[in-house]
């Protein structure tokens, strides 16, 4: 029965793997046809891949965010919906590809869900055996992206609550081994994920005033994720007042994304590569702060304005951008161990994630030494509103108490 209990979750997680690779490829394919365009060319070819985004929601319908996938594992036994998958699929490839500020982590991880909802349909599970197979693909579409398996199997986990770290235990060990196959299977594919993404310079624990460091950091991180947060729901403010269609507004935002990238270019896209540049060049305080606040921005807008993807590495590239002026400003702070610990602080107090988010970024930037990651994400949790970003958070653990009483 063990052998195949485990069976079945390695099986899902390496088709996940698979559309995952698929995916990716895809992608990588559509982003090079569109790099080419810079500049003031900018200004009609986002605003045309935003009319097609919202064309592709108005008639395919829409797909959600996040927040509908925390939703469906608390309140309908863990089941993902794949008549969404369509929708998702081709409306995030053309944001991701056309340069919106948000990356492939949420449409990856609703088409792997909703996949090990079928296949719980067709092994004819019921219950907790659901919801456990849903949480597995889950983790297995978050690792194909982090090339972490066990933090992304704590991501999927630890997304889906405010306060609790992880609720469904049950699922830790389907999660963990679907990662696996998952990242064998994404790795042998893309060739990513088994050196670090991101590159920064060499860091080691010398001295136990780098967790006071760390700490200082965590809270600047949280400074700035409460930041971001007041932007993205003025901006979601903004957008909803504006009348008619789905794609009307998808088309302003890319006129939005438009203007932001023709100024600064590094706001394009969701910086898996662009952050590399932020830690290897050198900018002035000034620019590395503008640069911070105008990714807010353009994240607000992408989600906002209702292009698709998730916003977890751009977080992480705004964490960058802060940590560094700030390591810059003050001299003799390292600044490897500033940009970490930053990029830890912000995406916890936006996800309330910290354990995965210490491992994720351990992996990500080869980051050895996981205490300063650890002390910095713990404050980023501990910081962060009370009401969380992710408001389905919030609803799933009133829900759980009520259901306890």
């Amino acid at each position: 029965m063990i052998s195949r209990w485990v069976l079945s979750w390695a099986i899902v997680g390496t088709f996940c793997g698979l559309f995952a690779g698929l995916y990716w490829n895809i992608l990588e394919l559509m982003t090079h046809g569109l790099q080419r365009f810079q500049g003031l060319s900018l200004l009609l070819v986002m605003p045309l891949a935003g009319l097609v985004i919202g064309l592709v929601i108005h008639f395919l319908g829409n797909p959600g965010e996040i927040a509908v996938i925390v939703d469906n594992i608390h309140f309908r036994g863990g089941r993902l919906d794949a008549r969404k998958n369509p929708s998702m699929i081709l409306a995030s490839l053309v944001s991701i590809s056309a340069g919106g500020s948000a990356g492939p982590e949420a449409p990856l991880v609703q088409v792997t869900g909703s996949f090990g909802t079928w296949v719980a349909d067709r092994l004819r599970l019921e219950g907790e055996d659901v919801r456990s197979m849903s949480l597995a693909a889950m983790a297995a579409g978050f690792t194909a992206l982090f090339g972490a398996p066990l933090g992304g199997a704590m991501f999927a986990l630890e997304i889906l609550h405010h306060q609790h770290i992880v609720e469904y235990y049950e699922a830790l060990m389907p999660a963990i081994v679907s990662s696996c196959a998952s990242y064998v299977v994404f790795a042998a594919i893309t060739h990513l994920g088994i050196a670090p993404t991101w590159h920064f310079p060499q860091y080691h624990l010398d001295s136990i005033d780098d967790l006071a460091v760390a700490i200082m950091f965590g809270i600047i991180g949280v400074v700035a994720g409460w930041i971001f947060m007041g932007i993205f729901r003025g901006c979601d403010r903004i957008f909803a007042l504006i009348p008619g269609p789905i794609y009307l507004r998808t088309t302003i935002a890319g006129l939005g994304l438009g203007i932001l990238a023709t100024f600064l270019p590094l706001t394009r896209y969701f910086g898996h590569e662009e952050l590399d540049e932020v830690v290897n060049q050198s900018f002035p305080v000034i620019f590395l702060f503008m640069l911070a606040f105008a990714k807010m921005a353009t994240i607000s807008i992408t989600v906002a304005g209702g292009w698709r993807g998730g916003f977890i590495i751009p977080l992480f590239f705004i964490g960058a951008c802060v940590g560094k002026a700030v390591a810059v400003f003050i001299p003799g702070l390292n600044p490897t161990l500033a940009m970490i610990c930053t990029m830890a602080a912000i995406n916890v107090s936006v996800t309330r994630t910290p354990i995965s988010t210490t491992l994720l970024l351990s992996k990500l930037t080869n980051f050895n030494p996981l205490t300063p990651i650890l002390f910095a994400s713990l404050i980023g949790f501990f910081l962060a509103p009370k009401v969380p970003f992710i408001a389905s958070q919030l609803k799933s653990e009133k829900q759980t108490v009520i259901s306890h009483q």
